[in-house]
């Protein structure tokens, strides 16, 4: 079928192909304004809409496992598997999850972070990852990462539409029947004209054929995601936007202690509102974005629980440029937090903040700034960050030295200040100081590479401390003890041949106080991808994840894993004048058998075939 699918793109392909032009990589999130790479004091990863559509059939929790530093613990599981977002040796609730330019959480979980099930690969048109602290700029929980993730728009004039459609496979490494479980369907229709832009999109997955727990009966996953984005510029200065996005999952799971089959299942449901008017002025822009978000989980186990949350986000700045080597931003961050437990919970933080980007001619560039946040419950807290970097021209490239000193908070939340386990209102908020430093080496287009060390102390962590131990009952509690945290990532990105292109990741990852499980010490991606011509790319992907420890709960002790690596295939083929695609992905392809999860199921070899069709 490859051989045909060349052929045939080969034969379609016309002789003379106009180059695009190469435009300099700009990147967002460490500045909000839109630097050159080389002025960037940091190694943002940027997961681009090229990129998403290379890894259609995969889930976002999946394509973001796959860069450096970050390790999410469940994403080769069932797809209702809970998901732990360890970055640089973090925890959940030290990564920020930022939709379209509104921090999103869910105030009633534990960590407070965002459920990432909820969101579908669909939806979304790129993902700029920021990692480190950055509290200065983003606030309460940015402080190994800032995940920011921008969803599709209407962008041409006219009016179309996009239907993506597949099917695979959904088995465990003992499963060799290939039956055909997993369903996903999307459709966006997006229109433009004049000043006005629209976009509405709805899509649905269904997948069923693995047990959560290690055992016979299947426990279903399905979600539905629906969003209507509108726009319209009223003059060249003003111009707004408002949208919505509703999104719900519905997961059957096992039981984890004993772990066991059982008929348990949890649901959770998202509503998001916002609007984000702009106006521009001279050197200068005026950004409000402003949303409600509703969260709903319930879940019925042998413990069944029911929360409901809210948060109202507020975010006003002001970015201002004084020439082409200062750019400055002030602004106002305002969040309301609610919850009901047994009484409604509520807690608010207003944040006033201010950065400033120097990038000089002679190479140097700063990035620095400071956020006063004031919580109702603790009070106040100053976090701050300076970010120097120096780049010099090596031919078409450059070579860039950066270094950071930055602080970040993690605030209590609401289940931890008033919840109805051991919940104690006198808590302060945990405090990270994170000091990096590294080099960055770009030899033109075709080859960069980037390493850098990372060394983060936590400060004033919060866990559940027992009282009583023959009852358990305990309360929430700031720690003495100090964690440190050190590692090292390197990146690659290289294009050998004009259709060969490489990208590589390594991290090391260090927690030196305390074991953290499931983390490993060693990771390394790796994908090569191919243009066989126009219409035809190929790529291999690979994982390899080291040695973990992880806790056997039904002995309470700690269990060594083996390392394993994973290799993917996806190859894809354009018709109609590149407004039909398909293509084919065949995840963990020599079927290898590895632990993620003590006692929980993990994903064999499996097959997705699909289809994307542009009018």
């Amino acid at each position: 079928m490859l051989a045909l699918l060349w052929a045939n793109a080969n034969a379609q392909e016309e002789e003379q192909q106009q180059e695009a032009e190469q435009l300099p990589e700009v990147v967002l999130s460490d500045s909000r304004f839109a630097l050159k790479r080389e002025n960037s004091g940091k190694t943002v990863v940027k997961i681009s809409s090229e990129e998403l559509a290379q890894n259609q059939g995969k889930t976002v929790a999946e394509v973001i496992n796959s860069k450096s530093g970050i390790e999410i613990v469940g994403s080769r599981s069932n797809a209702g598997q809970n998901l732990g977002n360890f970055v640089r040796g973090g925890n959940n609730r030290q990564a920020l999850v930022i939709i379209d330019g509104i921090q999103v959480s869910d105030p009633s979980a534990v960590n407070a972070e965002f459920d990432l099930r909820l969101l579908s690969l669909s939806q979304i048109e790129s993902i700029e990852i920021l990692k480190g602290a950055a509290s200065t700029l983003y606030g309460n929980a940015a402080a190994t990462a800032v995940i920011n993730i921008t969803t599709k728009k209407a962008k041409q004039d006219g009016i179309s539409a996009t239907f993506d459609s597949s099917i695979g496979t959904n088995q465990s490494q003992d499963d060799d029947n290939y039956s055909l479980t997993d369903f996903s369907n999307s459709v966006t229709i997006s229109g433009k004209k004049d000043k006005f832009s629209a976009l509405a999109g709805f899509g649905h997955q269904y997948t069923e054929g693995l047990s959560a727990v290690i055992g016979e009966e299947r426990d279903p996953f399905s979600r539905i995601n629906a969003n209507v984005k509108l726009g319209y510029r009223f003059s060249d200065d003003l111009s707004v936007s408002v949208f919505g996005n509703f999104d719900k999952f519905r997961s059957n799971f096992d039981n984890s202690f004993p772990v066991e089959d059982a008929p348990f299942f949890s649901e959770s449901e998202q509503l998001r509102v916002g609007i984000s008017p702009k106006y521009v002025y001279n050197n200068g822009s005026i950004t409000l974005n402003a949303a409600y978000n509703s969260i709903e989980r319930a879940t019925e186990s042998t413990f069944p629980s029911q929360f409901d949350s809210k948060s109202f986000v507020v975010d006003l700045f002001n970015k201002y440029t004084f020439n082409s080597s200062l750019y400055t931003i002030v602004g106002v961050n305002y969040i309301q937090n609610k919850t009901e437990f047994s009484d409604e919970a509520e807690a608010t933080t207003i944040d006033p903040y201010a950065n400033a980007v120097y990038v000089s001619d002679f190479g140097l560039n700063i990035n620095a700034g400071a956020r006063l946040n004031n919580h109702s419950e603790y009070g106040t807290n100053l976090t701050y960050n300076i970010n120097p970097s120096y780049s010099k021209d090596v031919g078409e490239g450059y070579v860039k030295v950066f270094g950071s000193y930055a602080t970040s908070f993690i605030a209590p939340n609401l289940s931890q200040l008033f919840g109805p386990f051991g919940p104690n209102p006198d808590l302060d908020p945990e405090t990270n100081i994170t000091i990096e430093g590294g080099l960055e080496y770009k030899v033109n287009d075709k080859l960069r590479a980037s390493a850098l060390y990372f060394n983060r102390k936590e400060k004033d962590f919060i866990d559940y401390v027992i009282l009583d131990f023959t009852t358990f009952a305990g309360e929430y509690q700031n720690i003495d003890e100090e964690f440190t945290v050190q590692g090292v990532e390197v990146e690659v990105f290289a294009q050998p041949l004009e259709k060969l292109s490489v990208n590589a990741n390594y991290t090391f990852t260090e927690k030196q106080d305390v074991v953290t499980l499931r983390l490993p010490k060693h990771k390394i991606n790796a994908t090569i991808g191919y243009d066989f011509c126009e219409a035809t790319f190929a790529s291999l992907s690979y994982q390899y994840n080291g040695e973990r420890t992880d806790r056997d709960f039904s002995t309470f002790s700690d269990v060594d894993l083996d390392s394993y690596g994973l290799l993917d295939l996806y190859v894809s083929h354009k018709f109609l004048k590149n407004k039909m695609k398909v293509f084919a992905n065949v995840s963990n392809i020599l079927n290898e058998e590895y632990t993620e999860i003590i006692g929980f199921t993990t994903r064999g070899r499996n097959v997705r075939l699909g289809l994307s069709l542009t009018l």
